[in-house]
């Protein structure tokens, strides 16, 4: 049988191709090692960016109980409150001052893609620079009147002036009835900023002010007893009509003409937004690929679903990628939209 050699030249290039994969072996199992242990002995932080008693701060607590069982290491995962400017103070920390390595996550307010790209005042960050972990629920916001007011319909608070609770600039307690006294003729008049929803519906309760805003959901858990007495007069509500309430408007009905109708779609379609986590900028892509696979691992936890269940609380989770895409897409708004916009909210001013 005849034997054949490889030529001096192709045994030279195998062996030096063998050589490299070993090289290449040897350099990814530390890396994929190291990257499965980082976690391990950590405290990841999630900043709340609004005051207990609303659903920023329920979601950011309940992923806090169940995010570490789902992250490499099982790190010890605590929820802090960092209140102000309508979660501003939260969102920029978590910019500009917050560790930029995955153990640094927040919940902050639906409409912060918006403001950037509206210019608002205390606006000290680019929304499409975090990185988007992942969603838990959208919304369907409601503004309301407590039964002692004079407005009891959308059509009462464009004769009367209305006094609403505001949880400050940027929030949608605020800028969507801006909006609405703008495109549909409301006299609506903020008072405030309080620190959450909470605070806002007790100074309602305090005949402090007429009325506030919330998420019809979280009437329906946190002011059943509300509802069940017919104390509360839901003026108006933001994202998809509700079943429960079918005579009363969507915000995007009441606008007068195209025009206004696009200005309203443009700015509550932070509904879509809902109650989503983020991490800093500059992270490492293999470190955001952990994050967001342990959240969506997180949104099918059997615990955190029976949880959910009790709570009766809206819950469509929505992956990190697609929300990366919504914040985009809102950033993207075109100057004229953006320029009338800024005008009524008095935006910089």
């Amino acid at each position: 049988m005849q034997v054949v050699r490889p030529r001096p030249g192709a045994l030279r290039f195998l062996l030096a191709l063998l050589g490299a994969v070993l090289v290449l072996n040897g350099a990814v199992a530390p890396a994929a090692a190291q990257s499965d242990t980082f976690y391990k002995g950590k405290t990841v932080f999630i900043y709340i960016g609004f005051a207990p008693g609303g659903s920023y701060d329920y979601f950011g607590r309940l992923v806090a109980r169940y995010l570490g069982r789902h992250l490499p290491g099982n790190p010890n995962v605590v929820a802090s409150s960092m209140p102000g400017a309508g979660s501003f103070t939260a969102a920029n920390f978590l910019y500009s001052r917050a560790p930029r390595d995955g153990t640094a996550l927040g919940i902050v307010s639906q409409t912060m893609a918006i403001e950037q790209a509206l210019g608002t005042s205390g606006v000290q960050y680019k929304a499409s620079l975090f990185n988007w972990i992942g969603r838990a629920a959208s919304v369907n916001e409601v503004s309301f009147t407590f039964h002692t007011s004079k407005t009891k319909t959308i059509q009462d608070a464009m004769t009367n002036q209305t006094a609403m609770a505001s949880t400050g600039a940027g929030s949608p307690s605020e800028s969507y009835l801006k909006l609405l006294n703008a495109v549909a003729g409301t006299r609506f008049k903020l008072v405030g900023p309080y620190p959450a929803s909470n605070d806002a519906m007790l100074a309602m309760e305090r005949g402090e002010v007429d009325g506030a805003l919330t998420s019809y959901n979280t009437l329906q858990v946190a002011r059943q007893d509300w509802l069940k007495a017919g104390k509360l007069n839901i003026l108006v509500q933001y994202g998809e009509h509700s079943p429960d309430l079918p005579n009363v408007p969507l915000a995007v009905e009441l606008a007068k003409n195209d025009e206004d109708r696009a200005l309203m779609s443009f700015y509550v379609s932070s509904e879509q937004m809902g109650r989503s986590f983020l991490a800093p900028p500059d992270l490492p892509p293999e470190r955001v690929a952990m994050l967001r696979k342990a959240y969506d691992e997180t949104m099918q936890d059997a615990e955190l679903l029976s949880d959910i269940k009790k709570s009766h609380v809206e819950f469509n989770p929505m992956s990190g990628d697609k929300v990366q895409r919504l914040v985009a897409e809102t950033t993207s708004v075109s100057p004229a939209l953006v320029a009338r916009i800024r005008k009524i909210l008095d935006v910089g001013r």
